[in-house]
């Protein structure tokens, strides 16, 4: 990504964002809620276009595509959304051999056969014949990853993959991530905010603020910064004690702050919206 910015309306969203992932490692990008890391990940696959810079996947810029060249670029990439997003009606194994049958010519039987090995390698081997609505959330996420995995693709994309998952689960999904990456020597980008998964699975880390992207560096630098002690903590810039803060999930710090900075009252007391008094939607009864 080379100085992305992305707008919606007149908010700015992603405001000059520069990163480069390198091969074989994972890159995990974090950042508190609204620090435009969803819209970072959809501009990364082509979902969304940026309104400024560069995006290139592969060495080829994505933003010049057209929609059939850039669905070319996607069968190189594979994705795991938070949910897993398994088709329902679908058994598992269905949802993996999905992007086999829409995107070769293989016959069936090897599609069959590569299916179990994706299921394999995310130990859900006995759960290819049945539904969605059978199994378990960590269950779906590792079917999920299992037809992002289905062609073979050069880079995973994850969002939020330890999203509801209890602990013991989520620890297995961030051996998947890692054992994939030596396994198959699979890149990996992986959008999250839950800092026991990122500092687990992570070659490099990258933080987000409010759009603007603070630091990206080796995962030891980040675990520094975390571990540095309150006494030395004050000589840290705005930047490092935010991004300590939010490291270490503590209340107290520049990102609570802001909370204290007026916000509130001038919502309250200065200029403000009137609020239509019309109803959204008519009752139904008298």
């Amino acid at each position: 990504m080379r100085d992305v910015v992305k707008r919606f309306g007149d908010q700015t969203v992603l405001d000059g964002i520069n990163l480069d992932v390198h091969e074989g490692e994972v890159m995990v990008i974090m950042g508190g809620s609204g620090s435009g890391k969803s819209t970072m990940l959809r501009l990364m696959i082509g979902s969304i276009a940026p309104d400024e810079g560069t995006i290139e996947l592969f060495g080829d810029n994505i933003c010049a595509m057209s929609e059939n060249e850039l669905n070319e670029t996607r069968k190189k990439f594979g994705i795991l959304f938070q949910s897993g997003a398994l088709f329902n009606s679908m058994t598992v194994s269905e949802n993996v051999a999905l992007p086999l049958r829409e995107h070769t010519d293989l016959d069936q039987d090897i599609i069959d056969i590569q299916v179990l090995i994706k299921l394999e390698l995310v130990n859900l081997l006995d759960a290819g014949d049945k539904l969605p609505s059978e199994i378990s959330g960590g269950m779906k996420k590792r079917a999920g990853l299992a037809r992002a995995l289905s062609l073979d693709p050069q880079l995973l994309f994850y969002d939020e993959p330890s999203a509801g998952l209890d602990p013991v689960t989520s620890a297995q999904i961030d051996q998947l991530i890692k054992s994939l990456g030596s396994k198959l020597g699979v890149t990996s980008v992986v959008v999250t905010h839950e800092m026991d998964s990122a500092f687990t699975i992570a070659d490099r880390m990258a933080m987000l603020d409010r759009g603007r992207m603070l630091r990206i560096d080796k995962r030891e630098a980040f675990e520094k910064l975390r571990d540095t002690p309150d006494d030395e903590a004050a000589q840290l810039d705005e930047g490092e004690r935010l991004i300590r803060q939010f490291l270490r999930g503590a209340a107290d710090g520049p990102l609570t702050e802001r909370r204290d900075d007026g916000g509130f009252e001038q919502a309250l007391f200065g200029e403000h919206h009137t609020v239509t008094d019309i109803p959204s939607l008519e009752p139904t009864r008298g």
